[in-house]
């Protein structure tokens, strides 16, 4: 009997033995469980807090009349996604692909100083000339975005001359902003021959910007460009604007620009004047566009007028009017409907292009 109380007694023993051995390690793996839970967490939310994505589609419907007929048709015309990671507290890069063309951006910024006076850019980015050129097409009035003299003298035209470059090239860039915010500075030194290029030749483009803001809402801008651009022309086609230059040249292509750019809440505009030197030829012109809320900020009136001499020599005026509405449904998403008017131009009296008439329908949908 004394053996057999002892026995149920030391299986008791063992088996609580075991129960407190399990329990202890249960207790050990919530334990470690909990505390890889918490890093996964916390490495989750440092990387998101270091990546931001952002995002806009524009697209829509237009249509257009000229003497030689009506055209019309539905068309996307950008999807861009980008990411920019900041990867320190002074350090950060970005990656922008366009899905309906090529890689638009990438490059890196390293602030150098602890306040904004001075960060180095690297890699491929808008150029700071002219005003309207390091604007993204989201903050644009016009569906037709930027204007003529900007789109010429930035290459963000279809002159065989410069080829699309997108107002984008590879190189290097200071920037910073001193006096409190009120005076900014770029200077950026680029191939000059457009994105995703090699450089066409030894010289390299120069360009400043300054940037003045003396009262809330005002900014003041000037530009400046003095570089040697290189004739990429193939198949013996030649630049309706500068005919002059021949395939593989490489030729001064220097610019300057003065503008505005003002916001309130009683309406916004921005203009400026421009003027640019390819080889021989002098181009020159101006615009003056604004936007003017109609009872609320959702709705606005927008209007333009756009004037442009790509060859002064040869009298090549362009002029272009705009007016419309465009309707914010949602923080940065619009709905635009605008009519477009350009002048024909012509060349020592002859004639090049007729004049045409358009309306444009444009959905805009973007997040960051």
């Amino acid at each position: 009997m004394k053996k057999k109380k002892f026995f149920v007694k030391a299986t008791l023993a063992v088996a609580l033995a075991i129960f407190s051995s399990t329990a202890a390690m249960g207790q050990e793996t919530v334990k470690d469980s909990t505390k890889t839970s918490f890093l996964e967490k916390k490495w989750v939310k440092e990387l998101t807090s270091r990546i931001k994505l952002h995002g806009y589609a524009q697209g829509g419907y237009n249509y257009t009349h000229n003497a030689a007929g009506n055209t019309n048709t539905f068309e996307l015309k950008r999807v861009l996604f980008w990411a920019d990671a900041q990867i320190t507290d002074r350090w950060s890069f970005l990656f922008m692909h366009d899905f309906s063309s090529v890689v638009q951006e990438y490059y890196t910024d390293f602030r150098i100083t602890k306040n904004k006076a001075l960060t180095v850019r690297v890699g491929q980015f808008k150029n700071g000339l002219s005003l309207e050129n390091p604007l993204s097409p989201t903050a644009m009035e016009a569906i037709d975005v930027y204007s003529e003299g900007v789109t010429y003298l930035t290459g963000c035209g279809s002159d065989p001359l410069m080829g699309v470059q997108y107002g984008r090239d590879l190189g290097l860039s200071l920037f910073g902003e001193i006096n409190n915010g009120k005076l900014r500075y770029e200077l950026d030194v680029m191939n000059g021959q457009g994105i995703n290029k090699k450089d066409g030749n030894n010289f390299k483009d120069f360009i400043l910007r300054l940037e003045y803001r003396p009262v809330t809402g005002l900014n003041l801008v000037a530009t400046g460009q003095i570089g040697r651009g290189h004739n990429i022309l193939t198949d013996g086609k030649t630049s309706v604007y500068n005919p002059a230059i021949q395939n593989g040249e490489d030729y001064k292509r220097n610019r300057w620009t003065l503008g505005f750019d003002y916001k309130s809440k009683a309406f916004n505009a921005h203009g400026e004047y421009l003027e640019g030197y390819d080889g021989d030829v002098t181009s020159r012109g101006g615009y003056l566009t604004g936007a003017v809320p109609l009872g609320t900020p959702k709705v606005e009136f927008v209007g333009s007028y756009d004037f442009f001499n790509y060859n002064t020599s040869l009298g090549m005026d362009q002029h272009k009017a705009i007016a419309g509405f465009q309707y914010w449904f949602y923080k940065k998403c619009r709905v635009q409907v605008q009519y477009v008017y350009k002048s024909a131009y012509v060349a020592n009296n002859t004639f090049i292009k007729d004049n045409s008439h358009a309306i444009m329908c444009q959905l805009q949908v973007r997040f960051n």
